[in-house]
C-alpha cells in the first residue's frame, strides 16, 4: 500500500452488522494473521475465528465468525423464534453451519439481572450470561496489546452501543449491562473492525445511508418493531439517513449503525475517486430481494 491517505467507502444498501464489516475488510487486503495475533491479545477466552470464502447471490464473498466455547455460547435463536414465524425457519437448513448469528440479537435482551424469561421453547442447553458493563468491555480492550488508535475506535463504538442501549432503557450508559453486546462474540467482532482498520490504513470513513429492512422481531419485549430501539439510537445519533428497503427483517444491527455512528466521517462521496480495492463481507441470514453482502472500497480521492 502507498502512503497516501485511504478513504473507505461503506455500501450500506444491503445494511450493515458487525461480523460482514470484518469480513469486507478481511476481503479488501485485512492481514487475517495480523488480526489473528491482535485478538490474542485480548484478556480473554474461549473464542476462535473463522474466516472462509462463501457464495451469496452469485458474488464471491468473504465470511467471518467467531465460534465460542461451549460454556461461552449464546442462545442459538433460530430465525423462526427470532421473527415469529414459521417460514423463516426452513431458510435456516440452507447454511452449511448453523450461526448463532451473532452481534444481532443484543436488542433482544432484558437488560435486569432479575428477568430472564425469554420464554423461548426448543432450546435444551442452559444459557450462560455474560452480563458486562461498559467499565468491564473497556477493561478488557485496554488490558489488551491494541495500538493505541485501534482501542480507541473499539472504545467509541461500544460507547455508542451503551448510550443508544441505555436510552432504550431508561438507564445511563454506566449502568446498562450488555448481554450478547458484552458477550465475548461481539467483543471480538468490534475490536476486529478497528484492528482491520488501522491495518489498512484508513481514515476517512465514507458511509451515505443505510438501508434498513421492515416488520417486526420477536424478542423477550414481544414484538418489537424494524428498525429495533438501539438502532433507532444510534441513528439519530449518527444523524444516519435511512433507506427503507423492500425486505422484511433486520437489515441493520446495532453493532453495526454503532460502527458507522462512531467512526463515519462523512456521508457524502468525494466527488471524484480511484478504487484501489473492493472487499465484500457476506451477512448470515438468507433474505429475499437482498444481497446479502456488505460492499467496502478503498479508495483514493482525488483532490
Amino acid at each position: 500500500m502507498s502512503n497516501h491517505q485511504h478513504t473507505l467507502i461503506i455500501d450500506g444498501t444491503s445494511g450493515i452488522s458487525g461480523d460482514m464489516t470484518v469480513a469486507a475488510l478481511l476481503d479488501l487486503g485485512a492481514s487475517e494473521e495480523h488480526l489473528r495475533e491482535q485478538l490474542a491479545t485480548l484478556p480473554v477466552d474461549g473464542f476462535s475465528i473463522s474466516v472462509t470464502r462463501v457464495n451469496k447471490h452469485g458474488i464471491d464473498a468473504c465470511d467471518f465468525d467467531v465460534q465460542l466455547a461451549e460454556e461461552l455460547e449464546n442462545h442459538d435463536h433460530d430465525m423462526a423464534w427470532l421473527y415469529g414465524n414459521e417460514a423463516a425457519a426452513e431458510h435456516t437448513h440452507e447454511h452449511e453451519h448453523h450461526h448463532h448469528d451473532h452481534d444481532e440479537h443484543e436488542h433482544c435482551h432484558e437488560h435486569d439481572h432479575e428477568t430472564h424469561g425469554h420464554g423461548h421453547e426448543g432450546h435444551h442447553h442452559a444459557h450462560h450470561h455474560h452480563h458486562r458493563s461498559l467499565a468491564d468491555v473497556t477493561a478488557i480492550i485496554d488490558g489488551s496489546q491494541l495500538s493505541d488508535g485501534t482501542k480507541r475506535r473499539a472504545l467509541a463504538i461500544f460507547t455508542a452501543l451503551a448510550a443508544a442501549e441505555a436510552k432504550a432503557h431508561g438507564k445511563t450508559p454506566e449502568t446498562v449491562m450488555f448481554h450478547e453486546v458484552g458477550a465475548v462474540d461481539s467483543i471480538v467482532d468490534v475490536c476486529s473492525v478497528a484492528i482491520c482498520l488501522d491495518d489498512l490504513g484508513i481514515e476517512d470513513i465514507v458511509v451515505e445511508s443505510l438501508s434498513e429492512g421492515h416488520g417486526t422481531i420477536h424478542c423477550a419485549h414481544g414484538l418489537m418493531p424494524i428498525p429495533v430501539p438501539a438502532v433507532v439510537n444510534l441513528c439519530q445519533a449518527g444523524n444516519i439517513a435511512l433507506t427503507p428497503a423492500p425486505v422484511a427483517g433486520e437489515l441493520v444491527t446495532p453493532t453495526g449503525a454503532a460502527i458507522v455512528t462512531a467512526l463515519r466521517t462523512s456521508d457524502q462521496l468525494p466527488s471524484r475517486y480511484r478504487i484501489e480495492a473492493v472487499g465484500y463481507g457476506a451477512g448470515k441470514r438468507p433474505y429475499e430481494g437482498c444481497s446479502g453482502t456488505l460492499r467496502c472500497l478503498l479508495v483514493h480521492a482525488d483532490a
